[in-house]
């Protein structure tokens, strides 16, 4: 195929005045591991599904360009950015929970070094 087979989606807040309790700009809220469906969606580009997500990305650009989180449109105030992904493949071992939203802020090119 011609497209990515796999996307990590990251979802974060884009609140028009700070509020008390929110996240910090740039934090996260939650993110899915979206796999190829083979279909493709209504805005006629590849479908993607996956914990609890399922989203048309245009695979040109890597935008979300349309998605449904629980079944429902995204809600006003927040965004939804494609992850870079450091290891890249499907068949890499998964990352501790709470592990994508600690490393949304970073740029993708950090990675842990395993020198000894």
């Amino acid at each position: 195929m011609s497209h990515p087979q796999s996307y990590e989606i990251l979802l974060f807040p884009e609140p028009e005045e700070p509020v008390t309790g929110a996240p910090a700009p740039g934090t996260a809220i939650r993110s899915a591991v979206v796999a190829a469906t083979g279909e493709t969606g209504t805005s006629g580009y590849p479908r993607y599904a996956g914990g609890g997500m399922e989203a048309d990305i245009d695979p040109a650009s890597h935008t979300v360009e349309a998605l449904l989180v629980d079944g429902a449109e995204l809600d006003y105030g927040l965004t939804a950015r494609i992850a870079e992904r450091i290891l890249g493949t499907e068949e890499a071992e998964p990352e501790p929970a709470g592990t994508a939203e600690a490393e949304a802020g970073q740029s993708g090119t950090e990675q842990a070094r395993t020198d000894s």
